[in-house]
């Protein structure tokens, strides 16, 4: 393996994005490149390093994107001569891709005490943190010292600007009936992969009433998690942190469906 490979493998990883590793783990006959040939593939296709260049590489670019897609590491046996390479030498490699996923990101809404306990419980588990809110005096370096972003001011505006994709999990646990309205608004056409908002049935459903008739589509706020959360907790801002982080791990680790991914 190519030493400026392993480097830029290490520095990927630090900056949080996907990418695929491409390496030739075995390869017979007339082939381009040798065994412990490798490449990284970006999200776009971009590459850094090489495996042989031509027709191969070109089909290695378009297995990484694929395996990027559904965050799977796979084997792939390919003869050089194959109709979808069609390169004159006869030999083939196997190319192993492996997948360096982006941590996934848990916004908070909210710096209150149940916020605080996600953030808590959330940095055990590896997430990337950003917490939201317009107070100062809880959202700051002391109650959140090892958060990754801070985002202070009107939550709503915030999140309507933020980079929120399918490896997004968002908890609206706001102060208010208002900020939380104003919040799910921000983020419920959002591609996160989880969307939940603390609160009892009447509030919850007066929010919902509230979106409905300001042109939110009901399909839409369905597949809001609310309440949020397993039915497992006290009302202690500790166990209800752990019983959102619960749902959230059950949806990211596909043992519970996500209907923001219908």
């Amino acid at each position: 393996m190519d030493i400026n490979i392993l480097k830029k493998i290490v520095e990927l990883s630090n900056e949080d994005v996907i990418f695929a590793h491409a390496i030739i783990i075995n390869a017979k006959g007339s082939t381009p490149r040798e065994i412990g040939a490798d490449m990284i593939v970006l999200e776009n296709g971009e590459t850094i390093g090489t495996i042989g260049g031509g027709a191969l590489e070109l089909k290695v670019i378009d297995l990484a994107k694929s395996c990027m897609k559904t965050n799977t590491s796979a084997t792939y046996n390919l003869p050089l001569n194959s109709p979808d390479i069609g390169m004159i030498c006869g030999g083939e490699v196997d190319v192993f891709i492996e997948i360096y996923k982006a941590k996934p990101k848990l916004i908070i809404c909210g710096a209150g005490h149940v916020g605080k306990a996600l953030y808590e419980i959330g940095k055990t588990l590896n997430f990337k943190i950003s917490v939201f809110d317009d107070r100062e005096d809880y959202l700051n370096k002391t109650r959140f010292p090892d958060a990754d972003e801070l985002v202070l001011g009107s939550i709503s505006e915030n999140l309507s600007k933020y980079p929120i994709d399918e490896n997004s999990y968002i908890c609206i646990v706001t102060r208010s009936h208002r900020e939380d309205c104003e919040a799910l608004k921000a983020v419920v056409e959002s591609n996160a992969k989880y969307v939940g908002l603390m609160g009892s049935k009447k509030k919850i459903k007066e929010i919902f009433d509230e979106l409905l008739s300001n042109g939110i589509d009901e399909n839409k706020l369905s597949k809001v998690k609310s309440p949020i959360g397993l039915d497992i907790a006290t009302n202690s801002p500790e166990e209800l942190a752990i019983s959102i982080i619960a749902e959230i791990l059950a949806v990211k680790n596909n043992k519970l469906k996500s209907p923001f991914n219908n």
